[in-house]
């Protein structure tokens, strides 16, 4: 209900956080229909899906959260919402991103990548543009396959430029 309320209020994109103690639990199943159904509310609206890597920690249920995440429909998948740290690793993203490159190779659909959580100076955000360069290629390097959430980076650019 709350999908449909912020599509009928005018999002273009939603976010959602998997359920990580039922996928901590085993419970996989869960975690799948939970996304799709969100997926389903969204129809043409972007979802992305927020794996909360920092909880989950273990590149194992990290690969898992991000195959399940992508299976159910996810148009992005994204490290954290930053209330859990460590919030974006390159270890973690770059896990999300060879799930993603794997999924692209087998069904030549792309799935957006966000690092987000603890990005905070122009050098982090340069080594996720290079890893996601290095493990996806330029095709991912536009903002409908690649973003960077980091709220506490656009003020540390802010500062540089002027």
């Amino acid at each position: 209900e709350e999908v449909k309320y912020a599509i009928n209020e005018g999002a273009d994109e939603i976010d959602m956080v998997i359920s990580r103690g039922r996928l901590l639990e085993g419970d996989d199943n869960y975690v799948f229909h939970e996304i799709a159904a969100v997926r389903e509310v969204c129809n043409k609206v972007l979802l992305k899906v927020i794996l909360e890597t920092g909880e989950l920690r273990n590149p194992g249920l990290i690969r898992k959260a991000s195959e399940i995440a992508i299976a159910a429909g996810a148009d992005f998948i994204k490290t954290s919402t930053g209330k859990f740290q460590p919030a974006a690793t390159e270890e973690a993203v770059g896990v999300m991103m060879e799930v993603i490159r794997q999924h692209y190779e087998k069904t030549g659909n792309t799935v957006g990548i966000k690092p987000a959580g603890g990005i905070t100076t122009p050098e982090q955000a340069m080594q996720y543009y290079h890893l996601t360069e290095r493990i996806l290629g330029e095709t991912w390097l536009k903002k409908d396959l690649f973003r960077i959430g980091a709220s506490r980076l656009a003020d540390a650019l802010a500062r540089k430029i002027q």
